[in-house]
């Protein structure tokens, strides 16, 4: 969507496109996906052309859904109803769902997040404990996963959360070489994070 920010969009793609790199795994399908054709415009002004319509388009199965930030997410995103909707009807097949930063807005907006733990961005924690009150939202972690449900702080945190899901799908010999090859350090045990088993 329009204001989307960077990071929460390219981390997670750029992690999850370089297991097309590694051999010997189910390689990802990595795109992007939006309610128009039209360019989106970025928070700090990059243009991208979404791969498929959401509204319109017959689209691949959605494994991984990945909710980034964006500028409205506190606001008027949140009465997207057409978009709101949309991630419910992937929530019902997909295996995972994640968001970074206030994507966790979304999440709960949705209603996904019900009777799940979370995290998002840590000066909007408050908000959307506020917003979403019997949510349980915490605070001093990078990430939480609960079930298919993970949720991150976002920001350049958002790549950890996205290298964590790939240790988790195929192992940490693999997720060190995807850090590796982004020259990331990467060590699971040295980031904060709740996992709800």
């Amino acid at each position: 969507m329009d204001g989307v920010y960077n990071t929460e969009l390219t981390a997670p793609f750029d992690i999850f496109q370089h297991t097309q790199y590694r051999e010997n795994i189910k390689q990802m399908n990595v795109f992007t996906v939006a309610s128009t054709d039209d360019p989106i415009l970025t928070f700090e002004g990059m243009r991208i052309l979404p791969d498929f319509n959401y509204v319109k388009d017959s689209l691949p199965q959605i494994d991984i859904l990945v909710v980034p930030s964006a500028e409205h997410h506190l606001d008027t995103d949140l009465e997207d109803e057409t978009m709101i909707n949309f991630v419910k009807e992937v929530d019902k097949n997909a295996l995972y769902m994640t968001s970074h930063c206030d994507g966790a807005f979304v999440l709960a907006k949705a209603g996904v997040l019900d009777g799940k733990v979370s995290t998002t961005f840590p000066s909007d924690i408050d908000k959307m404990r506020e917003m979403f009150p019997a949510l349980d939202v915490r605070k001093e972690v990078l990430f939480v996963h609960d079930g298919k449900y993970i949720t991150s702080a976002g920001g350049a945190k958002s790549f950890e959360a996205a290298l964590y899901l790939c240790e988790y799908l195929y192992g940490a010999e693999i997720a060190r070489s995807l850090a590796g090859g982004l020259v990331i350090d990467w060590k699971l045990e040295e980031v904060p994070h709740t996992i709800i088993e």
